[in-house]
């Protein structure tokens, strides 16, 4: 069996990595389980990593907080308990409210979201269930709620992301680290 990043000593990761690792325990306090997950192969955490950098703290015209938003509904859809436990965290962090990420976490349908936010959340809600099913009309609402195409294709490629990512974390039993689950209460 290969072994994860879980089973490996620090030490035998490779020095660029061990610095990665090092920057989140100063900003988080910990490792994220997800990353020590995929460290068992270097060039999937690269890519993984560049990914979600891209996807959640690049350029777009989504704030990080709807990004994480996305994550979130999507994760719900799918019952990814890393996912929702992690994105809840940052949805709470960044929106200031405790009760807004268990609202999402939940049934997003309950908060108090704008049109804007809604919108995003039904589409990316439709696209994790049938995104088959999804016609011009649907992207009209998007239109319709404020945002561009290239919007569009960030909340698309966001819930895309994190469909991959909560079959992953399901299919491996990946636990989230236990101190998300008491962040910003």
């Amino acid at each position: 069996m290969t072994p994860t990043a879980l089973d490996l000593p620090q030490a035998d990761l490779p020095a660029e990595t061990q610095r990665y690792f090092d920057i989140c325990t100063e900003k988080l306090g910990f490792v994220p389980n997800v990353l020590r997950a995929y460290a068992f192969d270097i060039d999937k955490l690269n890519a993984f990593t560049a990914m979600y950098n891209d996807l959640m703290l690049g350029p777009s015209g989504l704030d990080k907080l709807e990004r994480e938003m996305i994550a979130v509904a999507v994760s719900a859809e799918n019952r990814c308990f890393y996912c929702l436990v992690a994105h809840g965290a940052a949805v709470r962090q960044l929106s200031g409210d405790p009760a807004l990420g268990e609202m999402i976490a939940m049934n997003y349908r309950v908060a108090p979201l704008d049109s804007r936010r809604r919108a995003m959340l039904d589409f990316a809600v439709k696209m994790t269930k049938a995104s088959a099913t999804i016609e011009e009309a649907d992207r009209q609402v998007l239109r319709n709620a404020g945002l561009s195409d290239r919007d569009i294709f960030d909340v698309a490629a966001v819930a895309g992301f994190f469909n991959m990512t909560n079959r992953v974390a399901s299919a491996i039993a990946m636990a989230p680290n236990p101190e998300y689950h008491g962040q910003a209460r």
